[in-house]
């Protein structure tokens, strides 16, 4: 064994695929972040986790009207995905900047991406994290899936630029209900 910098343990236990968070402003703005750092929580009803940086745009707008939509795409998205993550909702119109399209959500003011194969619409439904460590918890209130798209591939962040691909499925017995 060799010792790993701590700064990089991260990048060993990312917890799912490259996400698109969407939020609107109470202003109606609507914006559009790459995430990575999220988790489900439960499953009944659907829970999730996710850090959003304070330094980033949409942390102002998901902290005040507590509505997001968690957009998953599939690797095709992967170069708008970076282009995403690379610039900032302060100054740039991500949307527009990326060709992705919003979509009106039903349960929440934040948009769908009309482009990425689920989108699921959250509400926050615990704050006490959020100060300490930007983590929201979020309740999952609708979701859609593009039954055109039966076997769609994401993209997973392990640092510096780097992605992998989801790849081969395998299946074992499973004893679980």
């Amino acid at each position: 064994m060799k010792e790993l910098p701590l700064a990089d343990v991260y990048r060993l236990i990312e917890p799912g695929p490259v996400v698109l968070l969407t939020t609107r402003s109470r202003q109606g703005r609507a914006n559009v972040m790459t995430m990575s750092w999220h988790m489900m929580m439960e499953f009944t009803p659907p829970t999730l986790a996710c850090v959003v940086s304070s330094d980033d745009f949409s942390f102002a707008a998901l902290r005040e009207t507590k509505e997001c939509v968690i957009a998953i795409p599939a690797v095709e998205l992967a170069e708008k995905v970076v282009k995403v993550g690379n610039c900032s909702g302060r100054d740039t119109d991500k949307f527009a900047t990326t060709w992705l399209t919003p979509l009106r959500a039903e349960q929440v003011s934040a948009p769908l991406v009309a482009e990425c194969f689920a989108n699921l619409e959250c509400r926050v439904v615990d704050t006490r994290l959020i100060n300490r460590y930007n983590l929201f918890v979020l309740e999952v209130v609708k979701a859609w899936i593009d039954p055109g798209r039966p076997k769609p591939r994401t993209i997973h962040h392990i640092g510096n630029g780097a992605f992998i691909v989801d790849g081969e499925v395998i299946h074992f017995e499973s004893r679980m209900p």
